[in-house]
């Protein structure tokens, strides 16, 4: 019995420490692509007037978007972080559809899109961007892709 009770005292004290991961990179910049695009994290910018990262509260860093694959005919952009223990995820920044097409010629035009300082929950544990877009001459057909981040 009290090899039982020794056994669930330590597994309650490694459990928690397992379960709390923030998201945080150890090497920066981190990639992800497919055919059509590439989106990099990377260290934010550190000009006057930009957040910096407060320890306890949130991280910053830097989000760069490219269309390396065919044109587009519009397309727009979703950030969103997790919150531990909740299936919700919060959004950060976006380019809604308002933009769509603006956004789709500065793309196409090899212009990436950059959000130089991005805040981050020091509590989240992922990064989703979400792409949404469409194809010339397939302007009517919607197609999503989404890249997640997990940091370690």
């Amino acid at each position: 019995m009290r090899l039982f009770i020794c056994a669930l005292c330590l597994f309650s004290m490694i459990v928690p420490t397992i379960e709390t991961r923030a998201l945080t990179f150890e090497e920066l910049p981190v990639k992800q692509a497919s055919k059509q695009w590439e989106v990099q994290i990377g260290k934010a910018e550190a000009k006057n007037g930009m957040a910096k990262p407060e320890k306890g509260s949130f991280h910053t860093y830097a989000v760069e978007i490219k269309n390396i694959g065919h044109d587009v005919a519009s397309a727009e952009i979703y950030l969103y972080r997790n919150e531990p223990n909740s299936s919700t995820k919060f959004s950060l920044w976006n380019i809604p559809h308002d933009n769509a097409v603006s956004l789709a010629k500065s793309l196409n035009d090899g212009s990436p899109v950059k959000h130089r300082n991005l805040l981050l929950a020091e509590n989240a544990t992922e990064l989703e961007v979400d792409l949404i877009w469409t194809e010339k001459g397939s302007e009517g057909r919607l197609l999503k892709e989404s890249f997640i981040f997990k940091g370690r």
